[in-house]
């Protein structure tokens, strides 16, 4: 079994005083464009957050956050689905299924492209980091009442884009279904609001897209997160110096309507458009998008 029809995401989330994503090679500084000043999210930590919350769900993933061997794990699916092979147990997990998998065990080796895809992610504005500083809750030594010292990066505040893809042609070959991709929004919304380590409070889902295409389509409106910008609370244009200050979804008014325009270009290969947003997010060209979308659209305010 597989899917046949392509769907587009658009995720959108806020983090205040969190860190979005840390680089363990830089002392887990937030992932940054030094050229940009944009906030950094890497694919593979989307991806966690949904797995996370899929299993939370009690749903079969492969990779269960475990420090395990792949050896230990394939035996555990092994037993727990009764299969035979390595790639029969995968074919059981949701997390394969949609993103994928490389395996080499013994003398099974195999490798699917997963059919869910995420780019990068990036913040819609430019944005400082800030290191906090903090002592440790134990002493160094025995008898020594001086504790070391600990330090942490934080954002104080970004709204990070993030884009995503379901291409139908590679579920042929892992099986993701239609039922497994319907997963992946509730995932996405859910895990982003059930983030609990220290660093990752502060986690806010803000805007939710989700464009389902006919059967047959084969095209892409390709990058929505780039069609975004943010405005002033007043909708006028930010200045650079401006950026770096905004603190709370009070500071901006969120433009969508570069992404309408777009997606009337591929209206007629519209299946149907979910819209989930959270009621503190000022949309500009909400209700265009309402008007232009009406008998395709399902609007969740969340």
């Amino acid at each position: 079994m597989s899917f046949k029809r392509r769907r587009e995401f658009l995720f959108v989330y806020s983090v205040k005083d969190a860190n979005p994503n840390g680089d363990p090679l830089n002392a887990n500084h937030p992932r940054y464009d030094g050229e940009t000043s944009q906030i950094l999210v890497s694919d593979v930590r989307i991806k966690r957050t949904i797995r996370d919350q899929w299993q939370r769900e009690g749903l079969a993933v492969f990779i269960d956050g475990q420090a395990k061997t792949l050896k230990k794990r394939i035996e555990e699916l092994k037993k727990d689905f009764n299969a035979s092979t390595g790639k029969e147990a995968l074919a059981k997990c949701i997390d394969t299924k949609l993103f994928g998998a490389t395996f080499a065990l013994d003398k099974e080796s195999f490798s699917w492209t997963g059919p869910v895809q995420f780019k990068w992610g990036r913040s819609l504005h430019k944005c400082k980091t800030e290191m906090i500083q903090g002592t440790a809750a134990f002493a160094t030594k025995e008898n020594n009442e001086h504790r070391s010292f600990r330090n942490e990066y934080l954002v104080p505040f970004t709204l990070i884009g993030v884009y995503g893809i379901a291409n139908q042609y590679p579920s042929k070959e892992t099986g993701a279904t239609d039922a497994d991709v319907d997963k992946v929004a509730e995932g996405i919304w859910q895990g982003t609001l059930n983030l609990i380590t220290r660093s990752k409070v502060g986690h806010m889902p803000r805007i939710l897209l989700e464009v389902t295409y006919q059967e047959g389509f084969n095209g892409a409106a390709g990058a929505l997160d780039e069609r975004l910008s943010l405005l002033s609370s007043d909708g006028s244009s930010f200045t650079e110096d401006e950026e770096f200050y905004i603190r709370s979804p009070k500071d901006f008014v969120l433009d969508i309507q570069a992404i309408k325009n777009r997606l009337v270009d591929l209206k007629e290969d519209i299946e149907a458009i979910k819209l989930w947003r959270d009621s503190k997010i000022n949309i500009l060209g909400l209700e265009e998008f309402k008007s232009e979308f009406a008998n395709k659209l399902d609007l969740q305010k969340r």
